[in-house]
């Protein structure tokens, strides 16, 4: 009967030990609330902790890199070139207590990071011209194809003044100082692809065909050329032929 008597009260113990206990590992941090105020300072190490069971929660936030993965948009350059430009970052929660106090999860952050990452990609984007946001350098394109160079004087690409790598580290400063208050840390924003809309790509495609046939009717007028050179000589040496004989 007395064992039977202590079963209740052990069970309530281990119960309220089970609530009381939480971990966290490598990968999270933990913030705790009581009745939906944070207290205490976060727990960012890994190992086993302690609560209040019923009254205080324990609030999970990854600390490891998080992707953010902009929509495509079309956006004009200085130029007045329109492009659709398509971007994406990384991210982590380096302050968590202000994290939940401010974004409280990682739904609401993709949603401040759509309001601040995109709207200062299009400020960049716009401030420069279509070959600062395609290029890094000036470095000479490894590529060869005879008669190229015809082409190149037609449609210039102009010179690299500051590229694309001083472009997005602009557009991921920009958003950092928006984002500091969020206890959100921006790792690194990459442009992912760049295209033509639609009507300036087909423009494009025909400014390339053209100059393409252009270096074709040179080599075809210097093939011109090079066959009449050749019979000239087969009709002169046949007349040498003729009358040595």
């Amino acid at each position: 009967m007395k064992f039977k008597a202590l079963i209740i009260p052990i069970a309530i113990v281990l119960i309220a030990l089970y609530s009381a206990a939480y971990t966290v590992d490598e990968t999270e941090q933990v913030v705790i609330t009581q009745f939906g105020k944070a207290i205490g300072n976060p727990k960012t190490g890994a190992g086993l902790y302690f609560k209040i069971p019923i009254i205080q929660r324990a609030n999970y936030f990854p600390k490891n890199l998080l992707e953010w993965d902009g929509d495509p948009g079309q956006i004009p350059t200085l130029d007045k070139t329109f492009i659709w430009v398509d971007t994406f970052a990384r991210w982590k929660i380096v302050e968590p207590l202000k994290f939940f106090e401010t974004a409280s999860n990682v739904t609401n952050a993709l949603g401040r990071l759509d309001d601040i990452i995109g709207p200062a990609v299009r400020n960049f984007v716009t401030s420069y011209s279509l070959i600062e946001t395609v290029r890094m350098t000036n470095r000479e394109l490894d590529t060869f194809e005879a008669g190229i160079d015809e082409a190149k004087e037609i449609s210039p690409l102009g010179e690299v003044k500051i590229g694309r790598a001083k472009i997005t580290k602009g557009i991921m400063g920009q958003a950092q100082s928006k984002l500091s208050r969020f206890g959100i840390e921006l790792v690194d924003v990459k442009i992912k692809r760049l295209n033509y809309v639609e009507e300036v790509r087909k423009a494009v495609y025909g400014r390339m065909i053209a100059e393409r046939k252009q270096v074709a009717e040179k080599f075809r007028s210097e093939g011109k050329g090079e066959a009449r050179k050749i019979e000239g000589n087969k009709v002169r040496e046949m007349k040498r032929i003729t009358s040595e004989a």
